[in-house]
């Protein structure tokens, strides 16, 4: 079995050489759990907006483990955010293969992957470059409220 943690060092690394990655972006990394998010997205104390993914015990005991976006409690307005943003990009999300819509006070969507470590670096650098595209609705919804 690979260690998790070194592939989530990698994808670190990944992101903050993409193009795409600024000054803006940030990353929590705690080994097996990761959260990626922009500095305006209230998510200093990782309770705010962020993209997710996790490989504990129980991902690696089901041989899946999810992707995902979350609007949790940090996020004023939640639940108006999450009206507003999803009246943007549902659509989009739904358009997305494997993505589906989750039905939580916080989770807006979700992808479940097979934990197949061949390429595990590169196929989650892919899931959270496909995600950022979301970042300019986040922004404007939260420039509205």
């Amino acid at each position: 079995m690979k260690d998790v943690k070194s592939v989530f060092r990698n994808l670190e690394k990944m992101l903050q050489q993409a193009s795409w990655f600024d000054d803006d972006w940030e990353i929590y990394n705690r080994g097996n759990y990761m959260q990626v998010y922009k500095a305006n997205w209230f998510n200093q104390n990782q309770g705010g907006i962020h993209f997710e993914t996790f490989i504990e015990g129980p991902q690696i005991k089901q041989k899946t483990f999810p992707i995902c976006m979350h609007v949790e409690e940090d996020c004023p307005s939640q639940s108006e955010f999450i009206e507003k943003f999803l009246a943007l990009e549902n659509d989009q999300i739904k358009s997305w293969k494997g993505y589906n819509m989750l039905k939580s006070n916080y989770g807006i969507c979700q992808r479940t992957l097979p934990l197949n470590f061949k390429n595990l670096e590169q196929r989650l650098f892919e899931e959270f470059n496909r995600l950022r595209l979301l970042a300019t609705s986040i922004d404007e919804v939260l420039s509205e409220l």
